[in-house]
């Protein structure tokens, strides 16, 4: 009997071997997954911590990008406007060679024909360049007065009743330029 309690209590000691054995296991594993649940949120932070600086560096970039972007528009636009200053006035200067010729031609005749037919041809050279850049004269006798093409610097009595609003008499041309007025015409109305 001795061998029997013996073999049973060394069955009962390999039991409870086998159960702390296994309480040992499960303690470890647990001990692990704590570990890896407590290492989780700080790797999950340090990915948050490196996707913000990725963040602020894309953002970073992409601003110094508008802000080139903004910069080279701008020297852009200079340019092209300083540029169509430079044809025009390029255009220009043909014309003014004419008149040139024409004061020194005028100052060596005593013709004052040939002079007048000079200075028409002249103007009719710079009106046809002003036609050619969009710009072109407002027809205003006898017009209706119109204040976004009209500026009134007199108000004259009208003959009749059929004058009256129109405009009687044109003392400085308005021009437009594209259809938008770049100076009004200063007139004379009937009252």
């Amino acid at each position: 009997m001795n061998n029997k309690k013996e073999s049973q209590v060394e069955e009962t000691l390999n039991e409870e071997k086998e159960i702390v054995s296994e309480v040992e296991e499960g303690a470890e594993e647990n001990a692990e997954s704590v570990e890896e649940t407590a290492e989780e949120p700080v790797d999950e932070l340090e990915q948050l911590k490196l996707q913000l600086e990725e963040s602020k560096k894309e953002y970073m970039f992409l601003m110094a990008e508008f802000d080139n972007f903004r910069k080279r528009t701008i020297k852009e636009k200079a340019d092209i406007i300083r540029n169509a200053t430079e044809k025009a006035m390029k255009d220009i200067l043909p014309i003014v060679d004419d008149f040139e010729r024409g004061l020194t031609a005028m100052a060596e005749t005593s013709d004052a024909e040939s002079v007048k037919e000079g200075m028409n041809l002249i103007y009719n050279k710079f009106v046809k360049y002003l036609e050619q850049n969009g710009v072109k004269a407002i027809e205003s006798n006898g017009a209706d007065f119109d204040t976004e093409l009209h500026e009134a610097i007199a108000m004259i009595p009208a003959a009749d009743d059929s004058q009256k609003g129109k405009v009687i008499d044109t003392v400085t041309k308005g021009y437009t330029m594209n259809d938008k007025v770049i100076r009004h015409s200063k007139v004379a109305v009937a009252q």
